[in-house]
């Protein structure tokens, strides 16, 4: 296969979820449990993928999952106003204990979350989920600066009381915005399941959840910046597969080589960028 190909695909679940976390701070919430969504969303896609023989209910199985656990962390961040990390925190605890519990529980049964169905190819290399990918980046940068929608929840991240003062319900921005971070982070880990490996397996995601968060400031809270970082890191993730048992460095370097780039890259674009200026408060309307 191609090598651009590939790293297209390894890129694709980093992609997917940058572009819904963009959304998400955009409107001012700071999803920390992206890292449980996907991997919540991994679990889902190919158990219902094995059980239907289909990988495209498969990955609706995984956006459904993704779009329900994001919009009950937004009833505790949004409407209850609980600490976004904290909150985050426990998603991620509570996605990681369920489906180790749920893998162990299918383990003990003799049962196998491996050769789930492959998402069809159009041409080699390229399925129709890698070939929404830059369509639904596309669309997310559109409505964001181009429509009155995106103009008013880009707002609830910077003055949420102005947005209140218009007539907008700074609640119902950020709830829906957290059902689309919630839909992009399903196609993120129902991709990384179904379209690179067909199987699951404990804490797949390794990480990548936090990655993501890591790329949106990397990519300055623009869905396309997001895609671009989303590329390099894709790209290193390629490499390390591609030079596993042909260089003399252990396979741990390549392993941790995407993160460390990332948080070397986080460090230095991360200087003097200007993130939403209500992200991570919770807002209160006035009486």
């Amino acid at each position: 296969m191609i090598p651009l190909l590939l790293i297209a695909q390894y890129s694709a679940p980093l992609a997917f979820t940058a572009t819904g976390e963009t959304i998400g701070q955009k409107s001012g919430v700071l999803n920390i449990g992206l890292e449980g969504i996907m991997l919540l969303a991994a679990y889902a896609s190919v158990s219902v993928g094995l059980a239907t023989g289909s990988p495209w209910m498969g990955m609706l199985a995984a956006i459904a999952c993704a779009v329900v656990l994001s919009l009950i962390q937004g009833f505790f961040t949004i409407i209850l106003a609980t600490d976004q990390v904290v909150a985050g925190t426990a998603v991620n605890l509570f996605a990681l204990g369920l489906t180790g519990t749920l893998f162990a529980l299918g383990a003990a049964k003799g049962e196998s979350l491996s050769g789930a169905p492959r998402l069809p190819e159009l041409v080699p290399g390229v399925d129709p989920v890698l070939l929404l990918l830059p369509i639904l980046v596309g669309c997310a940068s559109w409505g964001l600066t181009k429509t009155a929608f995106g103009l008013a929840l880009r707002a609830a991240g910077e003055y949420p009381a102005a947005v209140e003062s218009a007539g907008f319900s700074v609640t119902k921005l950020r709830l829906i915005a957290q059902g689309l971070n919630g839909l992009f982070a399903g196609l993120g880990g129902g991709y990384l399941a179904l379209g690179l490996v067909q199987a699951f397996a404990e804490n797949m995601t390794s990480g990548r959840g936090f990655v993501a968060i890591a790329l949106v400031t990397f990519g300055r809270w623009k869905p396309w910046w997001a895609l671009g970082a989303s590329l390099l890191i894709g790209t290193l993730e390629w490499a390390q597969v591609a030079m596993q048992g042909k260089s003399p460095l252990p396979i741990q370097f390549f392993t941790a080589l995407p993160y460390l780039v990332a948080l070397i890259v986080l460090v230095i674009a991360g200087k003097g960028t200007m993130a939403p200026g209500a992200l991570g408060l919770a807002y209160r309307r006035e009486k």
